[in-house]
């Protein structure tokens, strides 16, 4: 299921955030407890991230007022950056998917507040696509 891809490449996203030196070895131990097809969304979901990391900061950026994408709660962050990929670069997949499933991922790993606050960002984002 794309869900535990997108998951794992949540927690990849966030502890390159909290402890970049050991990212790479848990992303490893992450990957290798998907299904190959899991792991392959999960490798494309983190290399589009990789590849566009700048436009995916200023789209996130630009729907969200007076702050600064690096000021954001790391999960939040890093849910955010999953979606706006999703929705910027991955045609086969509608945005509203990708926005359920961002949203079911802040509910999950953050704050009470965050599913509505990513919610709330993620309908911008699709708004100006």
């Amino acid at each position: 299921m794309r869900k535990d891809a997108r998951e794992t490449a949540l927690k990849v996203l966030y502890s390159k955030t909290i402890n970049p030196d050991e990212a790479e070895r848990l992303e490893r131990g992450l990957c290798r407890k998907l299904s190959e097809e899991d792991r392959a969304f999960a490798e494309q979901l983190l290399r589009a991230v990789e590849e566009h990391g700048e436009d995916i900061v200023r789209v996130i950026e630009s729907n969200i007022r007076n702050f600064k994408a690096d000021r954001l709660f790391p999960v939040d962050r890093a849910v955010l950056t999953i979606a706006v990929a999703e929705i910027l670069y991955f045609d086969d997949i509608p945005p509203v998917v990708s926005v359920s499933e961002a949203v079911d991922l802040a509910q999950k790993y953050s704050t009470e507040t965050s599913a509505d606050f990513v919610n709330g960002v993620l309908s911008g984002v699709i708004a100006n696509v």
